[in-house]
């Protein structure tokens, strides 16, 4: 079979964007390990809610215990290499799985991991980070717009996933009878 035969439109960006955000979420994972005090004074910050307007009705809110922020922080990457592991295998498996009938698999691993980037980035930066902690209110800690980015890449590889495909598009599928 010929390549163009076997590379589908759907499949194929279902891959790519899959894949663009495993190596986007691999590369936030490493780089929290090997410079682990940057951004762990961005969380500090955050939950400290030492750079918001202060509003006393408000900081009840702020967490300082620098333990308590700092597991908070080692959490979070958790969270980012399991998702970047997830997001990682769910391309192989777009890449390699497709040709062999496996795009449920690909699709489900696709999901669950895409679904883990908007629970950290849409739940935990922009819901909690932005809005309980005020980041918003914050000029030199704000990751919201970064947040967002990640949040529409994550949404738009999740919808491009779930587009519906022909049968014929994925070589080894079962078919509708005709």
């Amino acid at each position: 079979m010929a390549i163009t035969t076997r590379l589908r439109p759907v499949p194929l960006a279902a891959t790519a964007l899959t894949g663009v955000t495993a190596l986007y979420m691999t590369l936030v994972a490493v780089g929290n390990i090997v410079d682990f005090g940057t951004n762990r004074e961005f969380v500090r910050h955050v939950l400290a809610m030492d750079t918001t307007f202060r509003d006393e009705d408000l900081m009840g809110r702020a967490i300082e215990s620098r333990a308590v922020q700092d597991a908070a922080y080692v959490a979070i990457i958790g969270w980012e290499v399991a998702t970047a592991l997830v997001l990682l295998w769910a391309t192989a498996l777009w890449a390699v799985g497709v040709r062999r009938g496996a795009a449920e698999r690909a699709r489900w691993a696709g999901t669950v991991g895409l679904v883990m980037v908007l629970l950290l980035f849409g739940g935990g930066f922009m819901a909690i980070g932005g809005e309980w902690f005020a980041m918003w209110q914050s000029a030199d800690w704000n990751g919201l717009d970064a947040a967002l980015r990640v949040v529409v890449l994550a949404g738009l590889a999740l919808l491009v996933t779930h587009l519906p495909t022909r049968p014929q598009e994925l070589p080894g599928e079962a078919r509708p009878p005709r």
